[in-house]
């Protein structure tokens, strides 16, 4: 997985509370055998009309949000199912920051096991950057991790907290696995402690002999 300590990108608001997981990836696209591919599918019915005709309705398909990389939202953005195809399709587009009121507790989670950095804050600054958003074309915002700030080109400078377990190992890009590797000599040295010794007849070499009379 990818560390992340900063990143500054191009702003995309979507504004709508209640997000949820089955509108990010649609339950018929969670099938792929990898995780790449699903960028294209993130939104899907709210993105494209009769197949993948771009809805020119739709925010992500304006074209002053091509190129975002920072998604704001509202809300309870990931609720829904647990499926983590949703954080899957998220990066795949190319965010890697996702900013809210509040998250449903298992996306959040999931963002964190593949790379995005989700960044709680009040509803009143989020709104805020809801109207600097519209105001300005263009509008990026610059999220840096180890500071724990977000700031724009307009001298606005947020703090944001976070969990500081979940601050590591976005840090060191670990997911699930990768922090399993990070004990791999303990693990070792725990099996050879534990290794089953050898047993005094290997069943193979039995032989079962009629019973004595």
């Amino acid at each position: 997985m990818q560390p992340f300590s900063t990143h500054a990108g191009l702003v995309a608001p979507l504004d709508r509370v209640n997000v949820d997981t089955d509108q990010m990836i649609p339950k018929q696209f969670c099938k792929l055998l990898t995780r790449e591919g699903y960028g294209r599918l993130l939104f899907f019915d709210w993105r494209y009309l009769d197949g993948e005709k771009p809805n020119p309705e739709f925010v992500l398909n304006w074209p002053r949000y091509q190129g975002a990389s920072v998604l704001l939202g509202r809300a309870n953005f990931g609720c829904g199912s647990s499926r983590e195809h949703a954080p899957w399709g998220v990066l795949d587009y190319g965010f890697r920051v996702v900013i809210a009121p509040s998250f449903a507790d298992i996306f959040y989670n999931n963002c964190f096991k593949n790379g995005i950095l989700p960044v709680t804050l009040p509803d009143a600054q989020v709104e805020e950057l809801f109207r600097r958003t519209e105001q300005h074309i263009g509008y990026r915002l610059a999220a840096d991790l180890p500071n724990q700030t977000i700031t724009d080109d307009f001298a606005l400078k947020l703090t944001f907290e976070i969990d500081p377990f979940r601050k590591q190992i976005l840090l060191k890009g670990l997911d699930d696995i990768g922090m399993t590797l990070e004990h791999k000599a303990e693990i070792a040295a725990f099996e050879k402690r534990y290794q089953p010794t050898a047993t005094m007849y290997d069943p193979v070499d039995v032989i079962i002999s009629e019973p004595s009379k």
